[in-house]
């Protein structure tokens, strides 16, 4: 039997998954590992690299399981993940600490003070990115201050996929998207020196791994034990998760003006460019302008830090208060129950500012002080009122980041998991005034990193081929504004930004107070 299976393995914040895809495109099978993270003080937000990897290459395993014979009929794999962070390993390859996420606060305040001494216009010029305490290189910047004897043990710093990809294959490497947009030049997919000296880490640049093109170049499997594949399997690097979720989600799309809104736990909104000068990056440093999986093209991204994380606080909330009144609500039926109440709740009754984490937010503003905010309430607001109110913030968030990037595109697809709800969709529409189109692909991320997998190993001739069997047959119908609407959400979305613009003293002041106590 010929190989006949490539499989995307998506190294999520919440979940590793090993999804198998037949070359044509359809899913086969997935196997789910849960991935854990621990919180701690200071806004400390780590990972246990090696528990990391050993459910990563679980997943591999159980994927076997799945499928007859899979080891002689796997053609590639291909490693995607979430994005930002660090990951350290010293030269023999082992952990020096546990992995910063992205979730991860710390170097807040160390970007703020860039801030201040314009160090982040500086890089902005090159990166093309609003740097944020997420990123590695502020993240690299605090340990060089607070942690240097961290730092004195590391050989390589890496990204969670990045981390993978060296456990499968031995190389230390990295994808021209998270390269670029945190230490390069988005425009020549190269690292830029003038990035590090601008931050005072030019002395760090030996950590940075070498920058591969996963669509051109694939490694041999060098953990046969570990994954239960055959040694020497093609594995190749995928861009990061958010590239590999738009590929696989349609923001590929020749000749119209597309987006692509992936609303999962963080939302990402993005447009894509022929060509990088096209791109006009906004007066202030925000959002991210990265490398795409074709030549020449970029893709121009603004990111809420929380998108789907407030529809779970709320439905918890709903929870929480039926069983402090003796009921017991199963939360897995709570949401698909809320959710199909939201579109009979009043538009407009709650306006709702979606900065649920306690990282705050980074798109289109950065401020890690922001916290979520319901404005307006008054006695006649019902709770499914609040719900909507919810839904509407992510939309209207959205628009925000839209915005910033100068314009909204004629059609915006969605994927992630809240791309499942019909109310989400419908609110999305009318307050982009845009139609929205869903994809159909369940796990879009693995499918993009298969996809580039695909092209690196000549199975399809270019990514217009493989476009056209795995995107286009899964975009689905199409969603309209609903007219009365556009025009209500339009004045809201203005009171929305005026408000948001006039928190930061008042979201600053609240964060010291609390402080205190």
């Amino acid at each position: 039997m010929s190989p006949d299976i490539v499989i995307g393995l998506d190294a999520g914040t919440s979940v590793i998954k090993s999804v198998a895809f037949d070359t044509g495109g359809k899913q086969v099978a997935v196997a789910a590992r849960p991935n854990r993270y621990e919180r701690g003080s200071g806004g400390a937000v780590e990972q246990d690299m090696a528990r990391t990897w050993q459910d990563a290459a679980a997943s591999l395993r159980d994927l076997g399981e799945k499928i007859d014979d899979l080891p002689r009929r796997v053609l590639a794999v291909a490693v995607t993940g979430q994005g930002d962070g660090t990951w350290l390993i010293d030269q023999a390859g082992e952990p020096v600490a546990p992995a910063w996420l992205w979730l991860d606060s710390r170097a807040a305040g160390l970007v703020e003070e860039f801030d201040r001494r314009c160090l982040r216009s500086e890089t902005y010029r090159y990166t093309g990115c609003g740097l944020n305490a997420c990123q590695q290189s502020a993240q690299l910047a605090w340990l060089k201050r607070h942690r240097p004897e961290v730092l004195a043990r590391a050989a390589t710093a890496m990204h969670c996929k990045d981390w993978l990809y060296f456990m499968l294959t031995g190389v230390r490497a990295t994808d021209p998207s998270e390269g670029t947009f945190t230490f390069g030049d988005f425009r020549r997919r190269r690292y830029a020196p003038e990035v590090l000296e601008t931050l005072g880490i030019a002395d760090l640049q030996h950590l940075l791994p070498e920058m591969i093109d996963g669509t051109e170049r694939s490694d041999p499997l060098s953990a046969p034990e570990e994954t239960g594949l055959p040694e020497g399997t093609p594995v190749v690097l995928g861009y990061l998760d958010v590239m590999c979720t738009a590929l696989g989600g349609g923001l590929y799309a020749p000749g119209q003006a597309v987006g692509c809104s992936i609303v999962g736990s963080t939302g990402m909104h993005m447009r894509l460019f022929e060509s990088p000068e096209y791109i006009q990056l906004a007066a202030d440093p925000t959002g991210y302008s990265m490398p795409f999986p074709l030549p020449g093209h970029i893709a121009q991204m603004q990111s809420n830090m929380a998108a789907t994380l407030n529809i779970d606080w709320i439905v918890e909330i709903a929870c929480q208060a039926a069983e402090g009144l003796g009921a017991s609500i199963d939360r897995k039926m709570a949401l698909p129950a809320i959710d199909a109440r939201v579109l009979e709740a009043r538009p407009g009754a709650a306006l709702f500012h979606p900065y649920i984490d306690q990282a705050g937010e980074r798109g289109p503003f950065v401020d890690a002080n922001a916290r979520a905010q319901f404005t307006g309430l008054s006695q006649e607001v019902g709770f499914f009122d609040l719900v909507r109110g919810v839904y509407e913030g992510l939309a209207l968030a959205a628009r925000d980041c839209y915005g910033a990037m100068g314009h909204r595109p004629s059609e915006v697809r969605i994927t992630g998991g809240a791309a499942r709800s019909r109310a989400l969709k419908q609110i999305l529409a009318s307050v982009l005034g845009t139609p929205i189109r869903e994809s159909a692909r369940e796990e879009a991320g693995a499918a993009g990193a298969a996809m580039i997998a695909l092209q690196s190993v000549g199975a399809v001739p270019d990514m217009d081929a493989a476009c056209a069997a795995w995107v286009d047959p899964l975009l689905g119908e199409t969603i309209a504004p609903e007219a009365e609407l556009v025009a209500l959400y339009d004045r809201l979305f203005s009171i929305y930004r005026e408000i948001h613009q006039q928190m930061p003293d008042l979201w600053r002041q609240l964060s010291e107070a609390r402080e205190v106590h």
